[in-house]
């Protein structure tokens, strides 16, 4: 964290458990400080952003800096909810960096035009995995500036 920052909010959007769990180890592994809040679908996603059912308390669901977005998911897809965040003034300012394994030109086209910050390709091994999490944590956490939480306009 630059400047005496409190840790930003990562929330990883993403169906299958042990791509969140290996998400959470790899950041641990990264050592970066922030808190990771899980959810597992687009429509739980879009509960937590705007606190709806078991998010409604504000603490249960801290704004995030940042979104990791899985693309194949169920109930609604990451293109529905990266489409449905972008388009909302109250959420479209939260980087969403699309982590999937899809590989498809179309997908990572779509991704870019609807507002993505960042597509990047699930690696295979966990190691692989480490190395993205810690470029993520540099960049998104150590090198550029991203509005402080109370700055971000009216998140409720």
């Amino acid at each position: 964290m630059r400047d005496g920052r409190q840790p930003i909010v990562i929330l990883l959007a993403d169906d299958d458990e042990e791509d969140r769990m290996l998400a959470c180890d790899a950041l641990a592994e990264s050592r970066l400080s922030n808190k990771i809040s899980c959810v597992t679908d687009g429509e739980d996603l879009m509960d937590y952003l705007h606190h709806r059912g078991k998010y409604l308390a504000p603490a249960v669901a801290p704004r995030p800096g940042i979104i990791l977005l899985d693309l194949n998911m169920p109930r609604k897809d990451g293109r529905e909810a990266l489409r449905e965040i972008k388009s909302d003034p109250n959420l479209r300012q939260i980087p969403v960096v699309v982590m999937t394994t899809s590989k498809a030109e179309e997908d990572i086209f779509h991704s870019y035009d609807s507002g993505a910050s960042s597509f990047i390709s699930k690696p295979v091994t966990f190691e692989g995995l480490i190395d993205v999490m810690k470029g993520l944590g540099k960049y998104w956490f150590e090198i550029i500036d991203l509005p402080r939480q109370h700055e971000q306009g009216n998140w409720k």
